[in-house]
């Protein structure tokens, strides 16, 4: 077999192995979160800023990835990446205070936030024409790695005895798996083998233009359509945060034993994979999403209610709607490629939508975290996040209006 191919073999294993890790960290903590409150002391408003901690990661590391692989390559920051999950992972659960485990979580989701951005980078400049095929299987791999350690973590818990500490700490060694395969591209700097290829045709709604060293002078802060779409994004993310992070415990307080409350968790997590598809298939041959964005809104409405009345009875019926209800994120990617019309648009547009959105995020779990520990239930917490639910979909009709950011924005 050539050299290249066999590299490009090696970069596909390691970019499924990156995907898988991408969210364990989060999701292994929310199947726990009450035996880490109790081992640690960690009062209901500290838990909710740990919930919010995925988000202030994201928006704060995240925009360091681009600097960072220009300096030392992407394949570098990946794998440095990927040692940071393993590292943060295998120590957090060990440190004895509720500061060193916000510290060492903080770690492995530095180590996240560079690796999210840059796996799409990767995926443009080794497989430039099969980016929609290796798009779908790093999406695939992202949703069964959460659905997984949502599933799994508390049974692998009582396997080793009960100890929530090993039971945390076992998913750093697939992030220590996951470092392998990204050693031989450390030294790799400059152009990759993907580069200096043609561009792809771009599929339906995806902006056609110019390349990135045309790309237009936009003052995004001027377009409606950019700033509907980053609140749009950071509802979408408060509400799947508070889900990965509240979830499983909802369940768990309402009298569903705790291996049957991850599992619910999973199965919220695991509709994304084949929505993930489906969806922005979908909104691609409509000239406006909002009627997707509706139908997302009420399943979520209808699932919170549920778990307001019923939470126990009708767990099955909830973990299914509140799924559905989540895949607003591939719809807020595939409306981030419809709203601009070139390249550099679309550029511009998700670096300004996805850093306001994660922003946005922060505060409700942690709101969520507050008010259950001083009301006692979830009473205000469920309604709160019903509530979000309403702005979400009507900016969200309005991001999907059938208008472009450099008609709003441009000069």
């Amino acid at each position: 077999m050539p050299p290249r191919a066999r590299r490009k073999r090696l970069l596909v294993v390691g970019i499924v192995l990156a995907a898988l890790n991408l969210r364990p960290a989060i999701t292994s903590f929310g199947a726990l979160l009450e035996e880490v409150r109790d081992g640690l002391g960690m009062s209901g408003s500290v838990a909710g800023l740990l919930t919010s901690l995925p988000a202030l990661c994201f928006a704060v590391f995240g925009v360091t990835a681009p600097r960072l692989a220009r300096r030392f390559g992407p394949g570098a920051v990946v794998c440095a990446g990927m040692a940071a999950i393993a590292t943060g992972l295998l120590v957090r659960p060990f440190v004895g205070t509720t500061a060193a485990f916000l510290l060492t979580s903080g770690l492995a989701l530095a180590g996240i936030a560079v690796s999210n951005v840059l796996m799409p980078v990767i995926v443009k400049r080794w497989f430039p024409d099969r980016v929609g095929s290796m798009t779908g299987l790093y999406s695939m791999a992202l949703a069964l790695g959460t659905a997984s350690a949502a599933a799994i973590t508390v049974p692998v818990t009582d396997a080793l005895g009960g100890d929530w500490q090993a039971g945390l700490a076992v998913w750093a060694a697939l992030a220590a798996a996951a470092v392998l395969p990204w050693i031989p591209f450390v030294r790799q700097r400059g152009a990759t083998s993907g580069e200096g290829a043609p561009e792809p045709p771009q599929r339906d709604g995806q902006a056609q233009g110019e390349s990135a060293g045309q790309a237009p002078v936009l003052r995004i802060t001027r377009s409606r359509t950019a700033w509907a779409l980053a609140v749009f994004f950071g509802l979408q993310a408060t509400a799947a945060y508070i889900t990965m992070g509240w979830m499983a415990q909802i369940f768990r307080d309402a009298g569903v034993p705790a291996g049957r409350a991850g599992l619910l968790l999973a199965v919220t997590m695991v509709m994304g994979v084949p929505l993930a598809f489906v969806i922005p298939r979908l909104a691609a041959r409509l000239p406006r999403q909002g009627p997707i964005v509706l139908a997302l809104g009420v399943s979520g409405l209808i699932g919170y209610a549920g778990l307001y009345f019923a939470p126990a009875a009708g767990a099955w019926a909830w973990t299914v709607l509140l799924g559905v209800a989540n895949c607003a994120f591939p719809l807020a990617l595939t409306m981030v490629g419809m709203r601009a019309r070139t390249g550099g648009g679309v550029a511009q547009l998700s670096a300004f939508a996805q850093s306001t959105g994660y922003l946005i995020s922060i505060p409700g779990p942690l709101l969520v975290g507050v008010l259950y520990q001083h009301s006692g239930g979830w009473g205000l917490p469920i309604a709160l996040m019903a509530g979000l639910m309403v702005p979400q979909m009507i900016v969200g009709v309005v991001a999907g209006r059938d208008r472009t950011v450099e008609d709003e924005a441009a000069g």
